[in-house]
């Protein structure tokens, strides 16, 4: 008897439950902090073709002309960038201006990761040698610029222009040429390999 009792009492509140109305779903409230909010990433425009950096020698990229045309007076540096998934990398300082350039050759990634909220940087487009790039200033760090060039899928030349402890600092616009310059150099020397 106790059984009945159980099952007509669990048959009585499901059809009550059955019957009851469901609260409407509203709309996501603009002020709800626990909305989901997305973030358009903008896209660069299509490589003019693939340039793949795989096996290349970062020291050999700029030509002893192209050096020197930069003002880059001393031997190239070669060493690993950890910080760019190991990536080969470069460095080559002047005694003429002060200045240095850093060439890494990043194979572990696409130049999209400067795009993305995390990197917490200023990016803005740029075109070197035709291929879509990056101008990118770090915030706080005003005696270095950045210029990420898309060379090819999950790969891209990070070429990087600082102040190298001038008498007078250098302005960043000024390092933001610098790295153009040196970027625009650095695509053609890779041109000339492939």
């Amino acid at each position: 008897m106790r059984g009945a009792r159980v099952l007509t009492a669990t048959l009585c509140a499901l059809a009550m439950a059955s019957c009851t109305p469901v609260p409407e779903k509203k709309a996501d409230r603009v002020d709800d902090p626990l909305a989901i909010t997305t973030t358009t990433v903008p896209s660069l425009p299509p490589r003019p073709r693939e340039l793949r950096l795989d096996d290349v020698d970062p020291c050999a990229v700029l030509s002893p002309e192209q050096r020197i045309e930069l003002s880059l007076d001393n031997p190239p540096s070669a060493y690993v960038e950890i910080g760019f998934g190991n990536a080969k990398a470069c460095t080559m300082r002047s005694n003429i201006s002060g200045n240095v350039v850093r060439l890494a050759l990043v194979t572990v990634e696409g130049v999209g990761v400067w795009l993305s909220e995390n990197a917490q940087v200023h990016a803005e487009q740029t075109t070197v040698a035709g291929f879509p790039g990056l101008t990118v200033r770090t915030p706080g760090m005003d005696n270095v610029c950045n210029v990420e060039v898309d060379v090819a899928e999950g790969q891209f030349l990070d070429v990087m222009f600082r102040d190298g402890g001038n008498e007078t600092a250098a302005k960043q616009d000024t390092l933001c040429q610098g790295a153009q310059r040196a970027a625009e150099a650095a695509v053609a020397g890779l041109l000339q390999r492939r």
